[in-house]
């Protein structure tokens, strides 16, 4: 990358840090100056508004997201292990953003009553999540794994929900075994969609 490029990619990776602890709201100008020691200037020229700082973090958290969670997942074979696997990574990426925080959930409590190119930003990216495991959620219904007549955007919203609780218990309330409790939930709520016969429960149990 060119300086300029480089420089803005550690901006960019200080304010995610800065974001994931204080959340969107407590990223300014100002303070990642003083944080990467330049002028406000200097980080204002790659930005160009705090707004636009907050939505360029937003999409940095997301590419992360999509690296680490995402695309290792939808490696697996269609179905109820491409399901499983998308799960997986998430949970254990919940499970390391105990200590430092979410930005989909806490800039949803932040930006949740605020119209705006921000909240914008941030709704489209936990849009398109979700929609990925809407995908693979009806893609195992395709497959046999899961019964036809599956509602996919019920089950969506109870594994989505699955994780909420467990950032709630884990981070906030400091409850041990948060996480194994969210796997077993996640593999109650499978069963309940399980195809009879087919080879819903089998890998991964």
């Amino acid at each position: 990358m060119q300086k300029g490029q480089q420089t803005r990619a550690a901006i960019l990776d200080a304010a995610l840090g800065l974001a994931s602890s204080a959340g969107l709201e407590g990223l300014s100008i100002g303070v990642l100056a003083e944080v990467m020691q330049m002028s406000k200037s200097g980080v204002f020229a790659h930005f160009g508004s705090r707004e636009e700082l907050q939505i360029s973090v937003i999409r940095e958290y997301h590419a992360r997201f999509e690296e680490e969670v995402f695309y290792p997942a939808i490696r697996e074979p269609r179905g109820l292990p491409r399901l499983r696997a998308l799960f997986e990574r998430w949970v254990r990426r919940v499970s390391v953003e105990v200590d430092s925080g979410c930005i989909y959930i806490s800039g949803a409590v932040e930006f949740d009553d605020r119209p705006g190119p921000v909240r914008d930003a941030l709704a489209d990216m936990v849009r398109s999540w979700q929609g990925a495991l809407d995908r693979a959620i009806r893609l195992a219904i395709d497959a046999g794994h899961l019964r036809p007549e599956t509602d996919a955007l019920q089950m969506l919203f109870e594994v989505h929900g699955l994780i909420l609780a467990l950032h709630h218990d884990a981070r906030f309330l400091r409850i041990p075994g948060a996480v194994e409790r969210a796997r077993t939930a996640f593999e109650r709520i499978v069963d309940h969609y399980a195809a009879p016969a087919g080879p819903a429960a089998a890998p991964g149990r």
